[in-house]
């Protein structure tokens, strides 16, 4: 009796997948989904995860909020004699600032997605392969401009006008979105060497910090000791400010927005390839 019932359970697991061939076959294959789209769905996939946890972009809007109140309120009038010239001269900074603190979480994401094995499904996928990166970088680019927009919002508020207008302001974001595109692939890298996420926000917050505080976001380089102004002056991170600055004023030199566009383009032009090659032969 258990041997008819077993025979007959094959039977039937056979036919099903006969049916399940024909079925397949009888219908023309999908096309294989270009790079761009593919980028595009896996930079969806990252709105899609700040749209199911809202709270993710607590770090894109409440801190960047606390630090411009705080330092034009609490050192305003000591640094620039008011609190109306000194916003004038740290917003920019502080949208510096913001963007690309924001940028450490790419490396973070990439990690979590390794350490929970979904990074080992995306290459059984037949996509473009270094698409998921690209994408989720697509994707932390509008957390940039959600980063962006909170500062300039909240400056108008507070008073801020920048002589060059609508037009200045977009042109400072974007500049800053270049940047920060291009240094994400440096925290990408590092997301792909370590072991857990906790390691990658560490070590790119250890890095990240000291050269946004040694920078002209928050002081003029003049103010300082002749050693660190000289190392103030070259911080790419300065370079950065200043460009937004002028973008803003409408005095930008176009050298300095070259740099800053070179600085982000040797970036990716590095870190990219070694990206991508690490996320292929990482288990």
């Amino acid at each position: 009796m258990s041997t008819t019932s077993a025979t007959q359970a094959a039977s039937t697991s056979i036919a099903d997948e006969a049916a399940v061939r024909r079925a397949l076959s009888s219908g023309s294959r999908p096309p294989r989904a270009s790079a761009l789209s593919a980028a595009l769905t896996f930079g969806w996939r990252g709105m899609l995860k700040v749209k199911h946890v809202p709270e993710q972009l607590l770090d894109v809007t409440i801190t960047p909020v606390m630090f411009v109140v705080m330092f034009t309120y609490l050192f305003g009038g000591a640094i620039a004699g008011s609190t109306g010239e000194y916003l004038d001269y740290i917003l920019p900074g502080i949208l510096v600032m913001s963007v690309l603190f924001t940028t450490v979480y790419s490396g973070v994401a990439l990690n979590t997605d390794l350490t929970k094995g979904v990074v080992d499904r995306f290459r059984t996928l037949p996509i473009w392969r270094p698409a998921p990166l690209v994408g989720a970088l697509l994707g932390d680019s509008v957390r940039y401009l959600v980063a962006g927009t909170v500062i300039v919002v909240l400056g108008v508020i507070l008073g801020f006008r920048p002589e060059a207008g609508v037009g200045g302001v977009v042109a400072a974001l974007a500049l800053v979105i270049v940047f920060a595109f291009g240094l994400s692939w440096v925290f990408t890298t590092l997301g792909l060497l370590l072991r857990s996420p906790q390691a990658v926000m560490n070590a790119g917050f250890m890095g990240i910090f000291p050269l946004t505080f040694l920078s002209n976001v928050f002081v003029e380089p003049k103010t300082l000791p002749a050693g660190l102004e000289a190392f103030v002056e070259i911080n790419p991170i300065s370079i950065l400010a200043t460009s937004s600055r002028g973008l803003m004023e409408g005095s930008a030199q176009a050298g300095d927005i070259g740099i800053v566009l070179g600085t982000a383009a040797v970036l990716t032009a590095v870190f990219a390839p070694l990206t991508t090659r690490l996320y292929r032969s990482r288990s």
